[in-house]
């Protein structure tokens, strides 16, 4: 199959300029190469449609909405096929006729606004059907766009370049030094000074800032001490050092603090109101109160407040944790960030932006307190504290000798270097090492905070269950009539509906190869259930009250209703036939990894959820969680308080959760995880981010922290005790200030060398270490 390179579009500018004619021309030469593209695309959908290979994507394909210049269509392969969906974007950014491509994956729903000055409303939908059909070719490569050339710059790139600067103060030093060659000393003493620049800096604001000596002060007072010396080699070889600890350090924190998380960048752009009459779309910050905004299927609700008319099946798992879509009417709340599965809703504008409920959750998170984004070890903390006892000890030994190299000896040999330089050096190369096994780990505060866990708090919905409905058992309650035959007559009457339970139906009749008979005529009554014609056959698929409404002798249901799962009806010419059961299922690998958390020393486990308690209780059974660590119906603002008490209590707590409604908890828990399939709220809250979506990565992330914890100790033991030694042997005898710089450098080094260990080994260990 030949290939179609597919170069994607570049961001839309917010304003933009009248086009020149060169432009002008350009665009039409795009549009023109763009059409001869499709055209060949449509020549090869022609050709399989000919040879009885037509493609099964836009069979089921309908205009939901659409106005000039706006169209929204239902593709319901976008729905569990991530690469068609991806080729499909490509292609329709690629389109020079086409301004904004939106697609939500757990709708189906593809929103494309175009130039409805360039070309016609009927064109433009044909136009949108051949793309459709043309990213089924898999052979279609989409190209990402080049990098802007206006990239602002970051701090890294307008810092002193003391690294550079260190690096030709040492080669200088050893080319004046034992190569002997005619340096003029004014030279390398003037790098060394330039060099020396960002630790002055340091050091001057701990002592106007801070109100302390700090380690950098103890730096400079040796460098300095030595340069004058003209010992260059030994000042020179400090700052390279120096400079390349204070980079890894830099590296191993949080590259920025976060943005600020506004709801109203994640609901979309634009929104529909109904004033005076008339519907108009507006940005979604002009909405206000008051208003009457309209939600079709397919979209997030932007505001919160009350159906004023009409009805929708709303999906709220990311702000509630429920798994199942809830059918809304008239006079019933509706919140921003659910989606509208089915249906269509006017609202009354109630609360908008950070008001709204998803919007305070939000807020909540944005007041949980900051933590230091660098490393906080105890062993750095004790190499501060020796700072002021080093420089007594250095003005002791002077008094004594009146010796200057003897105290750059003292002040050189301070463990503070070492340990600057090694525990960055292996933080680093752990978060290299967790990344390559798929976990994203954002700073070395979480990594030592991961090490320290006693208590971990799971989200139910999403994280401890799959989020998705799933069926789990077909039952026939007719002898005459097969399982097999009930479940072919409900995927029959349920296929191209979007509703989750159907969306399961057909997944299970799929996956048991159950030949799915045709459906014609067909009434599908939102919340309730549908009614179709099957081979010849009134079929019935619904709820219990669905099918008594239609007369239906549920009789049989006598001793069928003691279940902990939901379950739909099937009935057919009058008679019940069977029911088909259903729920939000474990994941795979939750109990063997809840078993192994509760198996490790000092882990608790917490569950929290915003279903019910019965629900709750169930799941937690299932997974051995005590009924004493089971939070139920807790709201965004109650599953922050359960972590904040646990933090309260002494504990180290990791919460792991993925939807909106998980974000304060995530926030206020010294650990946050999430998965790279969670809501992007709770990505960007989180500390830990599983890219596989496995809770198996939670476990090794554990068993990564608390190696590289281990690793750190023996770290400290190799920096401090050479450098005691030495400094003893500094005070007593004296000792050149060159060879207190090589065992300080050395013992370094050997640190800082068995600090990349992460990310020379194969694999982690699989049995947690104890956290104690």
């Amino acid at each position: 199959m030949a290939k179609v390179t597919v170069p994607l579009a570049s961001p839309p500018l917010v304003k933009m300029s009248p086009m020149t004619v060169g432009e002008k021309n350009r665009e039409v030469r795009l549009a023109a190469k763009f059409d001869k593209t499709l055209q060949e695309q449509n020549n090869k959908v022609a050709s399989a449609k000919k040879n009885g290979r037509s493609s099964q994507v836009t069979k089921s394909c309908s205009v939901v909405h659409a106005i000039p210049g706006r169209v929204r269509l239902r593709v319901p392969r976008l729905r569990h096929d991530k690469d068609y969906a991806q080729r499909l974007q490509a292609l329709l950014k690629a389109d020079p006729l086409i301004t904004s491509v939106r697609i939500k994956p757990a709708a189906a729903s593809l929103v494309v606004t175009y130039k409805s000055n360039a070309v016609a409303d009927a064109k433009m939908r044909s136009r949108l059907s051949c793309l459709i059909l043309a990213a089924d070719d898999v052979g279609i490569v989409p190209i990402a766009p080049k990098q802007s050339l206006a990239v602002p710059t970051t701090d890294t790139e307008n810092s002193w370049p003391g690294l550079q600067l260190s690096a030709v103060a040492t080669g200088l030093a050893v080319l004046g030094g034992p190569f002997g060659l005619p340096i003029p000393p004014l030279m390398v003493a003037g790098t060394i000074a330039l060099a020396t620049w960002p630790v002055f800096q340091r050091a001057i604001q701990g002592i106007t800032t801070q109100r302390k000596l700090n380690i950098d002060f103890l730096d400079f007072m040796a460098i300095a001490i030595t340069t004058v010396q003209g010992q260059f080699l030994t000042p020179s070889l400090m700052l390279s050092l120096i400079e390349i600890g204070e980079n890894i350090r830099d590296r191993t924190a949080r590259s920025s603090q976060l943005q600020t998380l506004d709801l109203l960048n994640s609901l979309g752009q634009f929104v529909w109101v109904e004033r005076d009459g008339e519907k108009q779309q507006i940005p979604i910050q002009n909405v206000q109160r008051g208003d009457t905004v309209i939600v079709y299927p397919g979209e997030q609700v932007p505001v919160d407040g009350s159906i004023l008319r009409g009805k929708a099946l709303l999906d709220e798992q990311k702000l509630t944790g429920e798994s199942m879509p809830i059918l809304k009417k008239q006079g019933q709340p509706v919140f921003a960030s659910t989606l509208v599965r089915e249906g269509r809703i006017y609202i009354l504008t109630e609360w908008v932006g950070n008001d709204t409920r998803a919007g305070q959750s939000i807020k909540l998170m944005q007041e949980a307190p900051v933590h230091d984004t660098r490393m906080e070890n105890h062993a750095t903390k004790i190499a501060e504290r020796a700072v002021v006892p080093t420089l007594l000890l250095g003005g002791i030994v002077f008094a004594a000798t009146r010796n200057p190299a003897r105290v750059a000896s003292v002040l050189t040999l301070d463990l503070c270097t070492g340990i600057r330089v090694s525990i960055p050096t292996t933080v680093l190369a752990t978060l290299t090492y967790a990344a390559r096994h798929g976990i994203l780990i954002r700073s070395g505060r979480a990594l030592e905070q991961l090490a320290e866990v006693d208590t971990i708090v799971f989200d139910k919905t999403g994280t401890l269950t799959k989020g998705e409905v799933t069926v789990i058992g077909v039952e026939s309650l007719n002898p005459s009539v097969s399982s097999l035959r009930v479940l072919a007559l409900a995927a029959a009457a349920e296929q191209r509906l979007t509703h989750p339970v159907a969306e399961a139906i057909i997944r299970h009749a799929q996956a048991e190869q159950v030949v799915i008979p045709n459906r014609s005529k067909w009434n599908y009554q939102l919340g309730l259930g549908v009614q179709a014609e099957i081979e010849g056959e009134t079929v019935y698929v619904g709820s219990d009250r669905f099918l008594r409404q239609q007369g239906i002798d549920m009789k049989l249901l006598n001793g069928h209703n003691q279940r902990a799962t939901s379950a739909i009806y099937v009935a057919s010419n009058g008679q019940l036939q069977g029911k088909i059961r259903y729920s939000d299922i474990l994941r795979p690998e939750s109990r063997e990894v809840i078993t192994q958390l509760l198996t490790v020393e000092g882990v608790e486990v917490h569950m929290l959820t915003g279903d019910n308690k019965r629900t709750a209780r169930t799941v937690a059974a299932e997974l051995g969680i005590p009924p004493t660590h089971t939070h139920a119906e807790a709201f965004p603002e109650q599953k922050a308080a359960v972590v904040r008490e646990l933090h309260e209590q002494g504990k180290t707590v990791a919460f792991v959760g993925d939807g909106i409604n998980d974000s304060p908890a995530l926030a206020y828990a010294d650990v946050s995880v999430s998965f790279a399939n969670g809501s992007e709220i709770a990505r960007e809250t989180a500390d830990l981010v599983l890219m596989q979506n496995d809770l198996h990565g939670l476990l090794e992330a554990i068993a990564i922290a608390r190696q590289a914890k281990q690793l750190i100790q023996q770290n400290t033991g190799i920096v401090v005790v050479p450098n005691l030694g030495a400094l003893i042997v500094a005070v007593l005898f004296g000792l050149n200030p060159l060879g207190a710089t090589v065992v300080n450098n050395g013992s370094t080094i050997v640190a800082g060398v068995n600090g990349l260990r992460p990310i020379l080994k194969h694999s982690p260990q699989k049995t947690l270490p104890s956290a104690r």
